[in-house]
């Protein structure tokens, strides 16, 4: 399978709530509106926390996976 093509990476593994998206929400600034990102996190509780801050910030999830050593994020900026 072919994952998204991303333009910055933000590793959070290691880190838990509330890091990661507090890491997340200050990464996301740097990308400009239709890049995308690609996030790394070995907490759980990303598979909740990064689509609910996704759906109230406006940003396209494009895909999320779960991998033997953690979760896997691509996520795409919306306009601003």
């Amino acid at each position: 399978m072919n994952q998204p093509v991303s333009d910055m990476t933000l590793d959070t593994s290691g880190l838990l709530c509330p890091e990661p998206v507090m890491l997340l929400h200050k990464k996301v600034r740097e990308l400009t509106p239709g890049q995308v990102l690609f996030v790394k996190a070995t907490d759980p509780s990303t598979q909740r926390d990064i689509p609910r801050f996704c759906a109230f910030l406006g940003y396209e999830l494009i895909e999320q996976l779960q991998q033997e050593d953690g979760y896997e994020y691509y996520i795409r900026k919306g306009a601003e």
